[in-house]
């Protein structure tokens, strides 16, 4: 089932190749005349598109674009005429750093949120906390952004505005520069992982071995820890890698807002400058980075529910 699910994901992927180049060709504009400026004659023009290849037929250039990426070459930006694949190793490198730091704190505190709901069912701090999670999904990622640029960069000064980093920043300076666009991004998948473990736990809990459990005097933190939440992993863990996969997606607004030198900020500058190799290859890379979680969701759920390898008859 596993393989069946690979064969579906790598399928899916040359779908997503397919509407992401036909989806560029629609683009307004040409590479040519977006490189040269509005002045360019109509012969330079002319002469950069035959350079560039530009003048094949689509399914041409479509076809010789993929086979450079089975084959692990993603071409050469028009802009900078150098190869695609260091600058996207590097960029691609910074946004999983910055993945990587917002998902070790936003899995945690979602499991404790969720948590400390169910612990405190109805109370009034699972009241608080479930105010508090809605209005973290409530609110964009670019509005959430700009809103800790103004409290902490603006107001208090206690952080930079400006994440950029580089290769000879200290570990400490670089997690000091991501602190804004990581908490934004915590905010973004915060609340629906502490509400989806809570909804898990809730459901966990109602079954009859909590009442065994409670009739044996054993206490009701000590109920979620050792029974309830063992058998509510699956869907939890679902759950988790599922946004940790949107993670991906929303990274691309925060990283323009911060502007944070990732795969996002590449891809948006590529656009404006109508740099077709470049933002084929981000958005394939993103592509292939949500197929992956996604298969991966899949295969946990797999592993946490037996029952789900077999057909029903």
């Amino acid at each position: 089932m596993i393989g069946r699910r690979l064969l579906a994901g790598m399928v899916m992927l040359v779908v997503v190749s397919m509407l992401i180049f036909a989806g560029i060709q629609l683009l307004p504009g040409n590479a040519a005349t977006a490189i040269l400026g509005q002045t360019a004659t109509p012969q330079a023009v002319k002469a950069l598109n035959l350079q560039l290849g530009l003048d094949q037929p689509a399914i041409s250039r479509y076809l010789s674009w993929l086979g450079g990426i089975v084959s692990g070459d993603f071409g050469h930006s028009f802009t900078s005429r150098q190869s695609i694949a260091p600058v996207l190793a590097y960029r691609l490198g910074n946004t999983l750093f910055l993945a990587g730091c917002t998902a070790a704190i936003a899995v945690p505190l979602a499991l404790l949120i969720g948590f400390l709901s169910v612990r405190y069912q109805d109370s009034w701090l699972d009241q608080l906390l479930s105010m508090f999670t809605r209005t973290a999904v409530a609110l964009p990622e670019f509005f959430s952004g700009y809103l800790l640029i103004l409290i902490f960069s603006i107001m208090l000064s206690w952080l930079p505005s400006n994440s950029s980093i580089s290769d000879d920043m200290s570990l400490s300076s670089r997690l000091t520069a991501i602190v804004l666009p990581c908490f934004t991004l915590v905010l973004a998948v915060l609340g629906h992982m502490s509400n989806m473990t809570r909804a898990a736990l809730i459901n966990a809990q109602n079954a009859a071995y909590v009442d065994t459990a409670l009739l044996k005097g054993i206490s009701p933190s000590g109920i979620l820890l050792r029974h309830v939440l063992p058998n509510a992993w699956g869907p939890i863990i679902n759950v988790i890698v599922l946004n940790l996969a949107y993670l991906m997606v929303g990274v691309v607004i925060v990283e323009n807002v911060f502007v944070y030198p990732g795969l996002g900020q590449y891809m948006v500058d590529s656009i404006s400058k109508r740099d077709v190799p470049v933002i084929q290859s981000c958005a394939l890379v993103l592509a292939a980075i949500y197929i992956l979680l996604n298969l991966l969701a899949d295969v946990v759920a797999l592993i946490a529910n037996p029952r789900l390898r077999h057909a029903r008859q």
